[in-house]
């Protein structure tokens, strides 16, 4: 049975979730809906990226995922179904995908043209519905689309070498619900600078200068700020058997999204 995911930044108060998977099941009686999160900060394309990227490589290859986060059509902001790793990503061109396929190339991007398809204010529901059920009922790409070569890339958002390679210049990509910060410093960045050289993580008054195994190393207190390299490989600050009510690593150090944090090779 096919599965179609839902990415959204709709929060669950207003109709727009049970209108979507509505819409699903009015045109595929038997299929799964998943919901990865509904709960992405308004058109926080890192933030989404970071859940998607985490998630959809759980799901059976042939996965359709439905990202509905800064999705209305523009001149710049086509509409794609994009295959990837197997996985089938319907979204806009809104730099979302470079971020989740940095690594892996992609197998084939397509703009979408839905025959009398209807554009408003809600493409998630008029559009990529559309075009996740017609790839649910085994149809191709090239009936809905045309192969588009312009991918936005948001190099921005990623981490910079500076100094001569003695300083990693990141920031904040991700806030979770214990209060723990992931940063976009990736292990495998970090260790290809590194050369055994002892290091200094910065960020806001704190300096950390050494990475932890998990969570609950046996030298770990409760309460004490931490790092590590978390289970997606990104550098990740915490305070172990910590929350945001009773004051995680982010209202500790004083630290959000975007916000910047280095680490100096000495």
């Amino acid at each position: 049975m096919p599965i179609i995911t839902l990415t959204t930044d709709f929060g669950l108060k207003d109709h727009f979730v049970g209108a979507l998977k509505g819409a699903i099941y009015s045109e595929i009686e038997n299929i799964h809906i998943v919901d990865i999160s509904h709960q992405i900060t308004q058109f926080n394309i890192q933030e989404c990226a970071y859940i998607l990227k985490n998630a959809y490589k759980h799901f059976p290859k042939g996965s359709i995922h439905i990202v509905g986060v800064d999705s209305e059509l523009t001149p710049t902001n086509k509409h794609l179904v994009i295959k990837i790793d197997g996985h089938y990503f319907i979204t806009a061109n809104n730099g979302v995908m470079s971020l989740i396929c940095d690594e892996i190339k992609a197998e084939k991007v397509y703009e979408l043209q839905l025959p009398n398809a209807i554009h408003n204010s809600f493409p998630s529901l008029n559009i990529f519905v559309k075009a996740a059920c017609h790839i649910a009922r085994g149809g191709t790409l090239e009936v809905i689309g045309k192969p588009f070569k312009e991918l936005k890339e948001l190099v921005d958002y990623k981490a910079r070498i500076s100094d001569d390679g003695k300083t990693i210049e990141g920031h904040v990509i991700y806030i979770d619900s214990y209060g723990n910060i992931v940063t976009n410093v990736k292990k495998h960045l970090f260790e290809s600078y590194r050369n055994g050289r002892s290091f200094t993580i910065n960020a806001r008054h704190a300096k950390i200068n050494k990475i932890n195994q998990n969570y609950s190393d046996s030298n770990i207190q409760d309460g004490k700020l931490l790092s590590l390299f978390n289970d997606s490989d990104y550098l990740e600050l915490a305070i172990y058997k910590s929350d945001r009510q009773s004051g995680g690593a982010s209202s500790l150090l004083g630290l959000d999204y975007r916000d910047r944090i280095t680490v100096v090779f000495n």
